[in-house]
């Protein structure tokens, strides 16, 4: 197999910088720079590759639009890889309507095994796309907002943000 060249950009957006990794086919990441997972970066360092990318333009533009209340769904190419059990539940992470959440008991259940809730937790921490594979659709049972690798202050501006475009309203639950 071939190792296909990876092209990195980076975007900011209201909830912080994100760094785009692209190969010649799709998007493979879409990661905030700054999380509690890893070291704070110095942003102004980091720069992207000098040439030009249409794949990844075209996520650039539709992020845009995502956060300007003008786009609820992403159609350029994306993929990420994984087992047949993590590409299940990121799919069915696709299914969650914009401005929707769910449980993830209902997420397990989605998956066809309500036994295996802390493996679809599990993987959805792993969902290498934000944003596109809206993994911070998932909450707690009871409500809360719980698990979210871009720290729970950007679950809680991007679960606002589209029900504010989504419902009308400027924030869900208590949040």
């Amino acid at each position: 197999m071939v190792e296909q060249a990876i092209y990195t950009t980076y975007y900011s957006s209201p909830v912080g910088l994100l760094e785009i990794k692209v190969n010649e086919e799709a998007i493979n990441a879409i990661l905030f720079v700054n999380t509690w997972k890893g070291p704070k970066l110095d942003e102004s360092s980091l720069q992207p590759n000098p040439e030009k990318n249409t794949i990844a333009e075209r996520c650039t533009q539709q992020l845009s639009e995502y956060f300007e209340g003008k786009r609820m769904t992403f159609d350029f190419p994306f993929r990420q890889d994984g087992t047949a059990f993590q590409l299940k539940v990121w799919n069915a992470l696709l299914d969650i309507s914009y401005g929707k959440t769910i449980s993830y008991l209902e997420l397990s259940k989605r998956t066809g095994d309500v036994k295996a809730i802390r493996a679809v937790g599990t993987t959805n921490g792993k969902n290498q796309l934000c944003i596109v594979v809206p993994c911070h659709r998932v909450i707690g049972a009871n409500g809360n907002l719980v698990g979210y690798g871009g720290d729970l202050w950007r679950k809680k501006w991007l679960l606002d943000h589209e029900a504010k475009f989504a419902n009308g309203v400027q924030t869900l639950g208590g949040w």
